[in-house]
C-alpha cells in the first residue's frame, strides 16, 4: 500500500452535515411518509408541483391526496426495495386526479418512505431509452484507458448537453486529476489539472459511493425547505439517497466562483472505492429529464464494468511479468545462495521492472546495499518503527521521513522507499530506495486555500487558475504497477527463504502456480460473462416499454445465467444434471403444484459450454409459459421428455397443454431469438417451435459431444417427476440453538438468516476461536457450523471442544482436501463453500435422520 500524510485539518464542508440539509431543489418535490402511509414531512412546494390548491396536511393519509392507482404503484415499488441503499424509479405516473405525469424516486430513510417526484418528459421518454445501446457500442472496442475515458466524456456531453464534461481519476492521496475532457470551444481547458483532496470532502465521497448520481439544476435557485424540518422525533430527514437533495452554501459558492450555474456528477466506483468521477458543468441553469439522467447513470455503470475489464487485462499482463520474475529468481537462486549474497542478482532482475536508485537487504542480521542507500547504522535506526508495521504486505512512500522521523538524517540522499518484509520474526527486509527530486504539480488554484483551521470559517477558493507547485523533499510516487510487481517479488523471496529452510517450499510453489492458473481462468470467464451480459443488455432493450420492464427482463435472464453457473461450479466446473436446470427454473412458478410438470426419460449431464446456452433457452420457455402459456393459469400442464436418437444426440421434447389458446407472436423479440437460434448457432443442434392452438410445442436436438451419461453408482438415472427433492421442513428435527463460527460477516449473516428461515429459533455468530469457546461455555449449542479457516487462525480448538462436549457439528470450508479431516476432528459432515439455504436444509435433513 502507499502511505500518504494524514490531513490534520478539516475543510468547511467536512464539518457540514450535507445529508441533513432539510431542503430540496425546486425542480421537484418530496413527501416523506411513515409505515402507515401517513404524511410525516413534505417540501413546501408540493402543492405547487402537484397543482393542488393547498399543501397536504401533515398527519393525513397519502391516499387522501393521491389516486388509488398511484398508491398501488408506489406500494409495489416499496415492496421491491431490499435492504441497503436501493432506490426504485417510476416513470410517467399520474399522482393526483386530472394532474400531470411525474417521474418518481422511492427509497427508505431511517423508517420513513421518501417519495420524490418531478415532471415527466413524455415527448422524449422513448428516445432516452434508445440512447443506451449506441452509447455502449462506442465504448466496447476501446482497449486503453485514455481512449475509454475520452470517448466516455464525448458520449456523456452528447447525451446530456452540458458545456463541459470531465473524467476525474483520484490519486492515492485522494487528490483528483482531470484525465479526459469534452468542452465548449470558448472555455479554457481543465485537462491535466489537479484538484486537492479537500475539494471533495470525505463525507461527500462516502455519499457518492452510496448515491452515485448528483445533480444541481440551478446554483442560484432558492432551496425549498422540508416542513417540518426536524421530524416529530427531533431529527432532520436523512437525504443521503435523495435525488432532489439541496446543496450546501459552501458548495454553491465554490461552483459560483468557477462561473458554473448547473452541474451533474456521476461516481465511478470500483471494488467499493471511489476510482473517479464523470463531472458535468454548465454555465446556465440546466435540468436533463429524470429518464435521461437514469440512462446516463446506467451508461456510467457499464462504463465502470468496461473500465474494470480493461484494468483486469492490465493486471493479467502484470501477473505475466511477475511470473517471469518469479521463475527467473527461483531458477537462479536454486543453489541455496543466501539472500544478502544474492543482492546483485535481485537488482539485475528488477532493473527494467521497477525504477529505483538503490537497493538494500537486511536478512539474518546481515546488511548489504547497492546504489544510493542508507548506511547500516542509519538503517538500524529505522528497525524499531518498521517493526511496528504489519508484515502482511509491502509498504510504499515517497516521503519516508514523514512516517519514520529517523529517516530525515539521510533525507538529502533518500526520500522514497518501497519496503518488502520477507520474514516474520526476527524481521528481514528488502528495500528499494528513490532519491528526492524536484517535481512540478499543476493545481487548479492554490491547494492550501482549501484547508480551514479549527473554528475558522473557510471561504471557498475564488481562483482556479493553474497553480504550479514545486515539491523538493519527495521522490517520485510508486505506481500501482510497482506495487503489484513488488508484492510478487515479496512472495517469491518468502518462498526462497522457506525452501532454504524447509521442504514445504516445494508445495508452496505448486500451490502458487495452481492459484495463478485458477485466477487466469477466472479472469477469462469473468470477461466472457461481462461480454455476454453487455450483449443481453443491448439486445433486450427493444422488448421493454419502460425502464422497470427493462430491468425485469434483463434481471430474469441474468438470474438464469447465475443459476446455471451455480449448477456447473458445484462440481468444479463439471457437467451438471439437466433435471437440476428444470427444477431451478420451474421452482418459482410451481411451488407446491409440482404435479403440473412432468419430466420423462433418463436424466443426463450437460457439459458447461452447453449448460449456459440451455439455461437461457429454458428460462425463456418457462417465462413465456408463465406469461402466456400453460403455467399462466391454474389448469395447464407441461411435459418434457428426454430421449436419444440413433446418433446419440439428446432429443428434448417440450409440450404444453390445458392452458389458454395459443397465438403465434406478431413479432419476433429477443426472447424468441434465444429460443429458436441459440442451440443451432452455438451448439450446432436443431430447434423447432410450433405455436399450436392447444399449446406450444418445441423440439430441440443437442449434439452428443455435449452430453454425458450419469453413473448409476453415484447418481440416480430416474428423473423425479412429482416429489420434492428436498426434505420437508415439517419433518426436520431442528436444533434449538446453533453456533455459527465464520470470519466473513456476509457469509455469517447469510447463514444466520437461512437457519432462521428454516425454523431455528436461536443462532449465535462468532468470528474467532476465543469468541466461539466463550460462547460454548456460556450456552451449550445443539449444533454448530464451523468454518475451519478463520483467517489468521484455525478453528481446530473449537472442533476439539465440541467433540469433547459431545456436540454435533459440521465443518464449512472451500477446500476440497479438508474431506480427510472430518473423522479426525469429529465432524459429522463437510459443508462445501459456497453454500446456501438448500445446502443447509439438506444438511439438517440428513442430521435429523441420524
Amino acid at each position: 500500500m502507499n502511505f500518504h500524510p494524514k490531513p490534520v485539518t478539516l475543510t468547511e464542508c467536512d464539518r457540514e452535515p450535507i445529508h441533513h440539509i432539510s431542503a430540496v431543489q425546486d425542480f421537484g418535490a418530496l413527501i416523506a411518509i411513515n409505515s402507515d402511509w401517513v404524511i410525516a414531512q413534505q417540501s413546501a412546494n408540493c402543492a405547487e408541483t402537484l397543482e393542488l390548491s393547498a399543501l397536504p396536511e401533515i398527519g393525513t393519509r397519502l391516499a387522501d391526496h393521491f389516486t388509488p392507482n398511484a398508491i398501488e404503484t408506489l406500494q409495489a415499488a416499496v415492496s421491491r426495495l431490499g435492504t441497503g441503499d436501493m432506490v426504485e424509479r417510476l416513470f410517467g405516473l399520474r399522482m393526483v386526479r386530472g394532474g400531470k405525469l411525474f417521474d418518481c424516486a422511492v427509497h427508505v430513510s431511517r423508517g420513513y418512505i421518501v417519495i420524490e417526484f418531478e415532471r415527466h418528459a413524455d415527448a422524449d421518454y422513448a428516445d432516452h431509452l434508445g440512447l443506451i445501446g449506441p452509447a455502449l457500442s462506442r465504448l466496447e472496442p476501446l482497449k486503453n484507458l485514455d481512449s475509454l475515458c475520452e470517448t466516455a466524456a464525448k458520449v456523456v456531453q452528447q447525451m446530456l448537453g452540458y458545456d463541459r464534461v470531465m473524467v476525474y481519476r483520484f490519486h492515492p492521496d485522494e487528490s483528483g486529476e482531470v484525465i479526459a475532457e469534452e468542452r465548449r470551444d470558448d472555455l479554457e481547458p481543465y485537462l491535466g489539472l489537479r484538484y486537492p483532496q479537500a475539494d471533495i470532502p470525505q463525507q461527500a465521497r462516502d455519499l457518492f459511493r452510496r448515491n452515485k448520481l448528483r445533480i444541481i439544476a440551478d446554483m442560484d435557485a432558492e432551496p425549498v425547505p422540508i416542513e417540518p424540518a426536524p421530524s416529530i422525533t427531533g431529527e432532520p430527514l436523512d437525504l443521503s439517497m435523495s435525488v432532489l437533495r439541496s446543496h450546501s452554501a459552501m458548495h454553491v459558492q465554490y461552483m459560483q466562483n468557477m462561473g458554473v450555474k448547473a452541474s451533474l456528477a456521476i461516481a465511478i466506483v470500483r471494488e467499493n472505492r471511489l476510482w473517479g468521477m464523470i463531472s458535468c458543468h454548465h454555465y446556465e441553469p440546466r435540468l436533463p429529464a429524470y429518464s435521461l439522467r437514469t440512462v446516463a447513470e446506467t451508461f456510467s455503470q457499464m462504463f465502470s464494468m468496461m473500465l474494470d475489464r480493461l484494468l483486469i487485462d492490465n493486471s493479467q499482463k502484470l501477473r505475466a511479468r511477475g511470473r517471469a520474475l518469479h521463475d527467473q529468481l527461483m531458477m537462479r537462486l536454486a543453489g541455496g545462495t543466501s539472500l544478502t549474497d544474492s543482492l546483485p542478482l535481485i537488482e539485475e532482475t528488477l532493473d527494467n521492472l521497477i525504477a529505483h536508485d538503490g537497493i538494500s537487504v537486511w536478512a539474518a542480521g546481515g546488511y548489504r546495499t547497492r546504489g544510493a542507500a542508507p548506511t547500516q547504522e542509519q538503517f538500524a535506526e529505522l528497525m524499531g518503527p518498521l517493526g511496528q508495521i504489519p508484515n502482511t504486505g509491502i509498504l510504499a512512500t515517497s516521503e519516508l521521513s514523514v512516517h519514520v522521523p529517523a529517516a530525515a538524517e539521510f533525507g538529502d540522499l533518500i526520500a522514497g522507499a518501497l519496503i518488502l518484509p520477507i520474514s516474520r520474526s526476527p524481521r528481514d527486509y528488502l528495500i528499494l530506495w528513490r532519491r528526492p527530486q524536484a517535481q512540478k504539480v499543476t493545481w487548479a488554484g492554490d491547494p492550501n486555500k482549501a484547508i480551514a483551521e479549527p473554528r475558522e470559517r473557510l471561504q471557498p477558493r475564488g481562483s482556479f487558475a493553474a497553480w504550479v507547485q514545486t515539491v523538493k523533499a519527495k521522490s517520485a510516487e510508486w505506481s500501482e504497477d510497482d506495487l503489484r510487481i513488488a508484492e510478487g517479488l515479496r512472495i517469491t523471496l518468502l518462498e526462497v527463504i522457506l525452501r532454504m529452510t524447509d521442504e514445504v517450499a516445494i508445495e508452496r510453489k505448486r500451490a502458487q502456480e495452481q492459484q495463478e492458473l485458477l485466477i487466469a481462468e477466472l479472469n477469462h470467464r469473468v470477461r466472457n460473462i461481462l461480454n455476454l451480459i453487455r450483449s443481453l443488455v443491448s439486445q433486450s432493450q427493444s422488448e421493454a416499454m419502460t425502464v422497470a420492464g427493462f430491468a425485469s427482463i434483463i434481471g430474469g435472464r441474468i438470474t438464469a445465467l447465475a443459476s446455471a453457473h451455480d449448477n456447473i461450479t458445484r462440481e468444479n466446473w463439471a457437467p451438471a444434471p439437466l433435471s437440476a436446470l428444470f427444477e431451478t427454473e420451474l421452482g418459482a412458478y410451481l411451488n407446491d403444484k409440482k404435479n403440473r410438470f412432468e419430466l420423462g426419460g433418463s436424466d443426463v449431464l450437460i457439459k458447461p459450454e452447453a449448460y449456459t446456452v440451455l439455461a437461457l433457452v429454458v428460462h425463456e420457455l418457462v417465462t413465456n409459459s408463465a406469461k402466456y402459456g400453460c403455467l399462466c393459469d391454474s389448469s395447464g400442464t407441461l411435459a418434457v421428455n428426454l430421449s436419444f436418437n440413433t446418433f446419440g444426440d439428446l432429443e428434448i421434447r417440450w409440450r404444453e397443454s390445458g392452458g389458454p389458446p395459443v397465438k403465434p407472436p406478431s413479432r419476433r423479440g429477443f426472447g424468441s431469438t434465444i429460443i429458436e437460434r441459440s442451440i443451432p448457432y452455438e451448439l450446432k443442434g436443431d430447434a423447432d417451435l410450433r405455436f399450436k392452438l392447444t399449446g406450444l410445442e418445441a423440439d430441440f436436438t443437442i449434439p452428443q459431444r455435449y452430453i454425458e451419461t450419469i453413473d448409476n453408482n453415484s447418481r440416480s438415472n430416474a428423473i423425479n417427476t412429482g416429489a420434492s427433492v428436498t426434505v420437508e421442513l415439517e419433518a426436520l428435527k431442528l436444533p434449538e440453538h446453533v453456533l455459527v463460527v465464520e470470519d466473513s460477516m456476509i457469509i455469517a449473516l447469510d447463514t444466520e438468516e437461512n437457519l432462521k428461515r428454516l425454523g431455528v429459533k436461536s443462532v449465535q455468530i462468532e468470528s474467532s476461536v476465543s469468541g466461539a469457546l466463550a460462547s460454548i461455555k456460556k450456552r451449550r449449542p445443539d449444533f454448530a457450523i464451523v468454518d475451519f479457516n478463520l483467517g489468521i487462525e484455525s478453528s481446530e480448538p473449537v472442533a476439539i471442544e465440541l467433540k469433547q462436549r459431545g456436540i454435533r457439528f459440521v465443518l464449512a470450508t472451500g477446500y476440497a482436501e479438508m474431506a480427510d479431516q472430518i473423522e479426525k476432528l469429529g465432524a459429522e459432515a463437510l459443508l462445501s463453500k459456497p453454500y446456501g439455504r438448500s445446502e443447509i436444509e439438506s444438511l439438517l435433513g440428513a442430521q435429523s435422520l441420524n
